[in-house]
């Protein structure tokens, strides 16, 4: 098991970005949270194998279609104990 923080720059909130983080990261099988940040970016924390984290990075970098991501920073961290994917707010 691995875990990443992420922080989604760009046109990614109002967009649907955090319900389509969440469905993604369900079919994967990962674990974590994602929420709004004051900035206007997303962060989230991302947990689950190596492969299908890699994966979740690598669909945060798009998001969903009304998306504009410009920017995704993503550091190692140490797993929370998350089991689900879920919405903080």
């Amino acid at each position: 098991m691995i875990a990443r923080q992420l922080v989604v720059r760009g046109v990614v909130q109002g967009v649907g970005y955090r319900a389509a983080l969440v469905a993604e990261a369900r079919r994967l099988g990962v674990a974590g949270w994602v929420r709004n940040r004051p900035d206007g970016a997303v962060e989230a924390h991302v947990i689950g194998e190596a492969d299908a984290v890699e994966a979740l990075v690598g669909w945060a970098r798009l998001g969903p279609r009304l998306a504009a991501v410009s920017n995704v920073e993503v550091s190692e961290t140490t797993p929370d104990g998350s089991v689900a994917f879920t919405v903080e707010r």
